[in-house]
């Protein structure tokens, strides 16, 4: 398990947790569109948010299930883990 999350894990994440089915490179592309320009709604953002707190061990940021683009969350969630949040 690494200290970051990347672009293929998020995929995975989204998949796993929203239900939404997006290929790593189609979430590059889009890395500051919308969530819900790829379908995932406030729960299931709020559900991957949930699976990388089960997987750490530890909360994410308050503002990671608020976060508007996938480059937003992952700059929010990547900085919480490094900082050892």
């Amino acid at each position: 398990m690494s200290d970051r999350i990347t672009v293929e894990e998020l995929s995975e994440l989204m998949k796993k947790a929203a239900g939404v089915t997006v290929a790593p490179e189609e979430l590059q592309r889009g890395y500051d569109s919308g969530f819900d320009t790829f379908g995932v709604d406030s729960l299931g953002l709020l559900g991957i948010v949930g699976e990388l707190e089960n997987r750490y061990g530890t909360p994410m940021p308050p503002d990671a299930e608020r976060s508007k683009s996938p480059r937003q969350f992952l700059d929010q969630v990547n900085g919480a883990l490094l900082a050892g949040a």
